[in-house]
């Protein structure tokens, strides 16, 4: 068993949700970050956190909750877990939603509070803890005034341009890579800060994000965003290529899920890994992806497994009754399947 407390942060996917994790990566040493929008991802992640506790086994360990409420179904599975778990699991919800109400009347690890945004509820109850975080209060009002609407406040143009600055930042696929799609919105978000006290500080930001995007994906020589964001994720693909390959017939695939880009990434993953035949994307309404470089047609492929079509490089189709997940295990498993089919039809 290791020794000390591990923090689990469970958090929206939106400029407050990552702003409360901001605040925790401040306080805790050992601390895992999880994001999850609303509905039965929550349920799927706090399943994950349970599991890692269950492998980690730290002595003390904190589930903390922000920016999302729990329905009472929610809850109950929530407490299932801790009652299932043979070490010591300490629960914090801190939120501002009030569909969270009745959730909040029956249980006294849930801190409701409708006034303020969930990120300034967390760093109130931390700074109040103890933590040495006060000089992060300007970044706390930013957020709390577009979270909440405070449009008379004078932070309130800057917290647009933070807010967009999130929900703009897709270049890492969420489910493939999470822990490197939260350091890459901690990036930014640190960043931002650098222009608080800028005169206009929302334009010079506004300004300045295509530059902040760059410096997280630049390594030595500069090249244009797509082409960045390109070379890293086909360096992670290839880090986690074993888990994430699938066949067809005699032909080796990566399977990705709404990674973007595929034209640009999956040909750049191609060229850089010959001994893949195939790269497959699908994103959650089951639209299919394909591309090769002459190692595989996929537009038999296409045709065969997913009633599509295409060039012998690059084509496309859907896969028709396809499950969307929150769990790349899950999508794989289907996706792999539907070729294993499409190869006896």
């Amino acid at each position: 068993m290791q020794k000390g407390k591990k923090v689990y942060h469970l958090s929206h996917t939106d400029l407050d949700g990552y702003s409360c994790q901001l605040i925790t990566k401040r306080c805790f040493k050992h601390i895992a970050f999880y994001n999850s929008d609303y509905g039965k991802e929550i349920n799927e992640r706090i399943t994950q956190i349970f599991e890692r506790i269950e492998f980690e086994k730290y002595e003390e360990n904190l589930v903390l909750i922000t920016d999302v409420n729990l329905t009472p179904d929610q809850a109950k599975f929530l407490l299932k877990n801790v009652q299932e778990c043979d070490l010591k699991v300490e629960l914090l919800l801190l939120d501002h939603h009030k569909t969270g109400q009745e959730s909040a009347n029956k249980y006294d690890w849930y801190h409701l509070d409708v006034k303020r945004c969930a990120t300034k509820i967390t760093y109130d109850y931390f700074l109040n803890e103890g933590f040495d975080i006060s000089d992060m209060k300007t970044y706390v009002d930013v957020v709390n005034a577009i979270d909440i609407w405070l449009d008379d406040s004078e932070y309130f143009e800057l917290g647009k341009v933070c807010m967009r600055l999130v929900s703009n930042s897709r270049e890492i696929n969420r489910m493939l890579f999470s822990g490197q799609n939260s350091e890459y919105i901690f990036h930014l978000l640190e960043g931002a800060q650098r222009y608080f006290d800028e005169e206009n500080p929302h334009i010079v930001l506004d300004d300045n994000v295509h530059s902040l995007k760059k410096s997280f994906f630049k390594k030595e020589e500069d090249n244009t965003l797509e082409n960045l964001v390109s070379h890293f994720v086909v360096d992670m693909l290839a880090r986690n290529a074993a888990s994430m390959t699938v066949y067809y017939h005699d032909k080796k695939g990566l399977l990705t899920y709404s990674i973007g880009n595929v034209s640009i990434i999956g040909n750049d993953f191609l060229v850089k890994n010959p001994e893949f035949d195939f790269f497959i994307n699908i994103n959650g309404r089951g639209n299919v992806g394909l591309r090769a470089n002459n190692n595989c047609d996929v537009s038999a492929l296409s045709k065969s497994v997913f009633n599509g079509g295409g060039h012998a490089n690059a084509s496309g189709g859907r896969f028709e009754g396809f499950r969307d997940s929150f769990i790349y295990k899950d999508i794989k498993e289907q996706v792999q399947d539907k070729l294993t089919i499409g190869e006896n039809s």
